[in-house]
């Protein structure tokens, strides 16, 4: 199969590790333009020298904090200076911190807010005149809570199914520009993110973090964690010429650990 990405430029914000990173990886692999970015700047610098040595497709990186208008607008424009087009945009966020309902400050629901939906917004804004020049795709990275709500995280439960809202919003709104968009969701994925989620858990119920995970596995159908290049195919796929008929659509990566149908 043929994804065709080479030449192609995509923006994959928070980008410097986990997931982020796993699809700029991917993406490099087939001769894709990216830009990668996070809050880290040393880290964006040591993984865009990863990115570069495999010597398939141009990378460049920009520090961004999404939650910061004016520098998701400096990313937009850094990413035109520098490769003259965007294609591709990959919407991602660090998750929000977990806690119940009672515990939270309406400072800390603002926050996962603008972290985890507004900054999608701001960046599908800034990036969309580029786009609609050619059309190209849109992938913004959710979570399986978009099925099913996962205890204790009642922030990313909430702000995550606003991604799916507007994703299907849009996919009829773009598709006169044959731009089309979608959500994909992971499950658990070998991450960091993941890994401090169960240690969280870990320490509420006073046992070992592997306790936690080999639970949580054995939920999982395939009995594992997913690795995050597994998911990172799936992305390049919905991002590809070879997804040409799927927009507005939510994709789960989670091993068939979700239930609902």
């Amino acid at each position: 199969m043929e994804l065709n990405l080479k030449g192609k430029t995509a923006i994959i914000a928070a980008s410097s590790q986990g997931l982020g990173f796993a699809i700029a990886e991917r993406l490099v692999r087939e001769g894709a333009n990216v830009m990668i970015s996070g809050r880290d700047e040393e880290k964006l610098k040591q993984k865009a020298a990863l990115l570069e040595a495999i010597d398939l497709g141009k990378v460049s990186y920009h520090r961004t904090d999404v939650t910061n208008p004016q520098e998701i607008k400096q990313l937009v424009q850094v990413t035109i200076e520098i490769f003259g087009e965007i294609h591709l945009l990959v919407n991602n966020a660090g998750g929000p911190p977990a806690a119940a309902f009672e515990d939270l400050s309406d400072n800390e629901w603002q926050n996962a807010f603008e972290l985890n939906l507004l900054s999608y917004v701001r960046l599908i804004r800034e990036s969309l005149p580029y786009i609609k020049k050619q059309g190209g795709k849109i992938l913004n990275i959710a979570s399986s809570s978009i099925k099913e709500p996962i205890p204790g995280l009642i922030l990313s439960n909430t702000f995550r199914t606003g991604i799916v809202g507007l994703s299907k919003t849009l996919a009829s709104e773009l598709a006169p520009y044959n731009i089309l968009i979608n959500t994909i969701a992971p499950g658990r994925i070998a991450t960091d993110r993941v890994k401090h989620l169960d240690q969280v858990n870990a320490d509420k119920q006073g046992v070992d973090r592997e306790v936690i995970e080999e639970k949580s596995k054995a939920a999982i159908p395939l009995k594992r964690y997913g690795k995050p290049e597994e998911f990172a195919n799936v992305a390049a796929f919905l991002l590809s010429d070879a997804n040409t008929y799927m927009t507005g659509s939510s994709f789960l990566v989670d091993g068939g650990m979700i239930k609902a149908i």
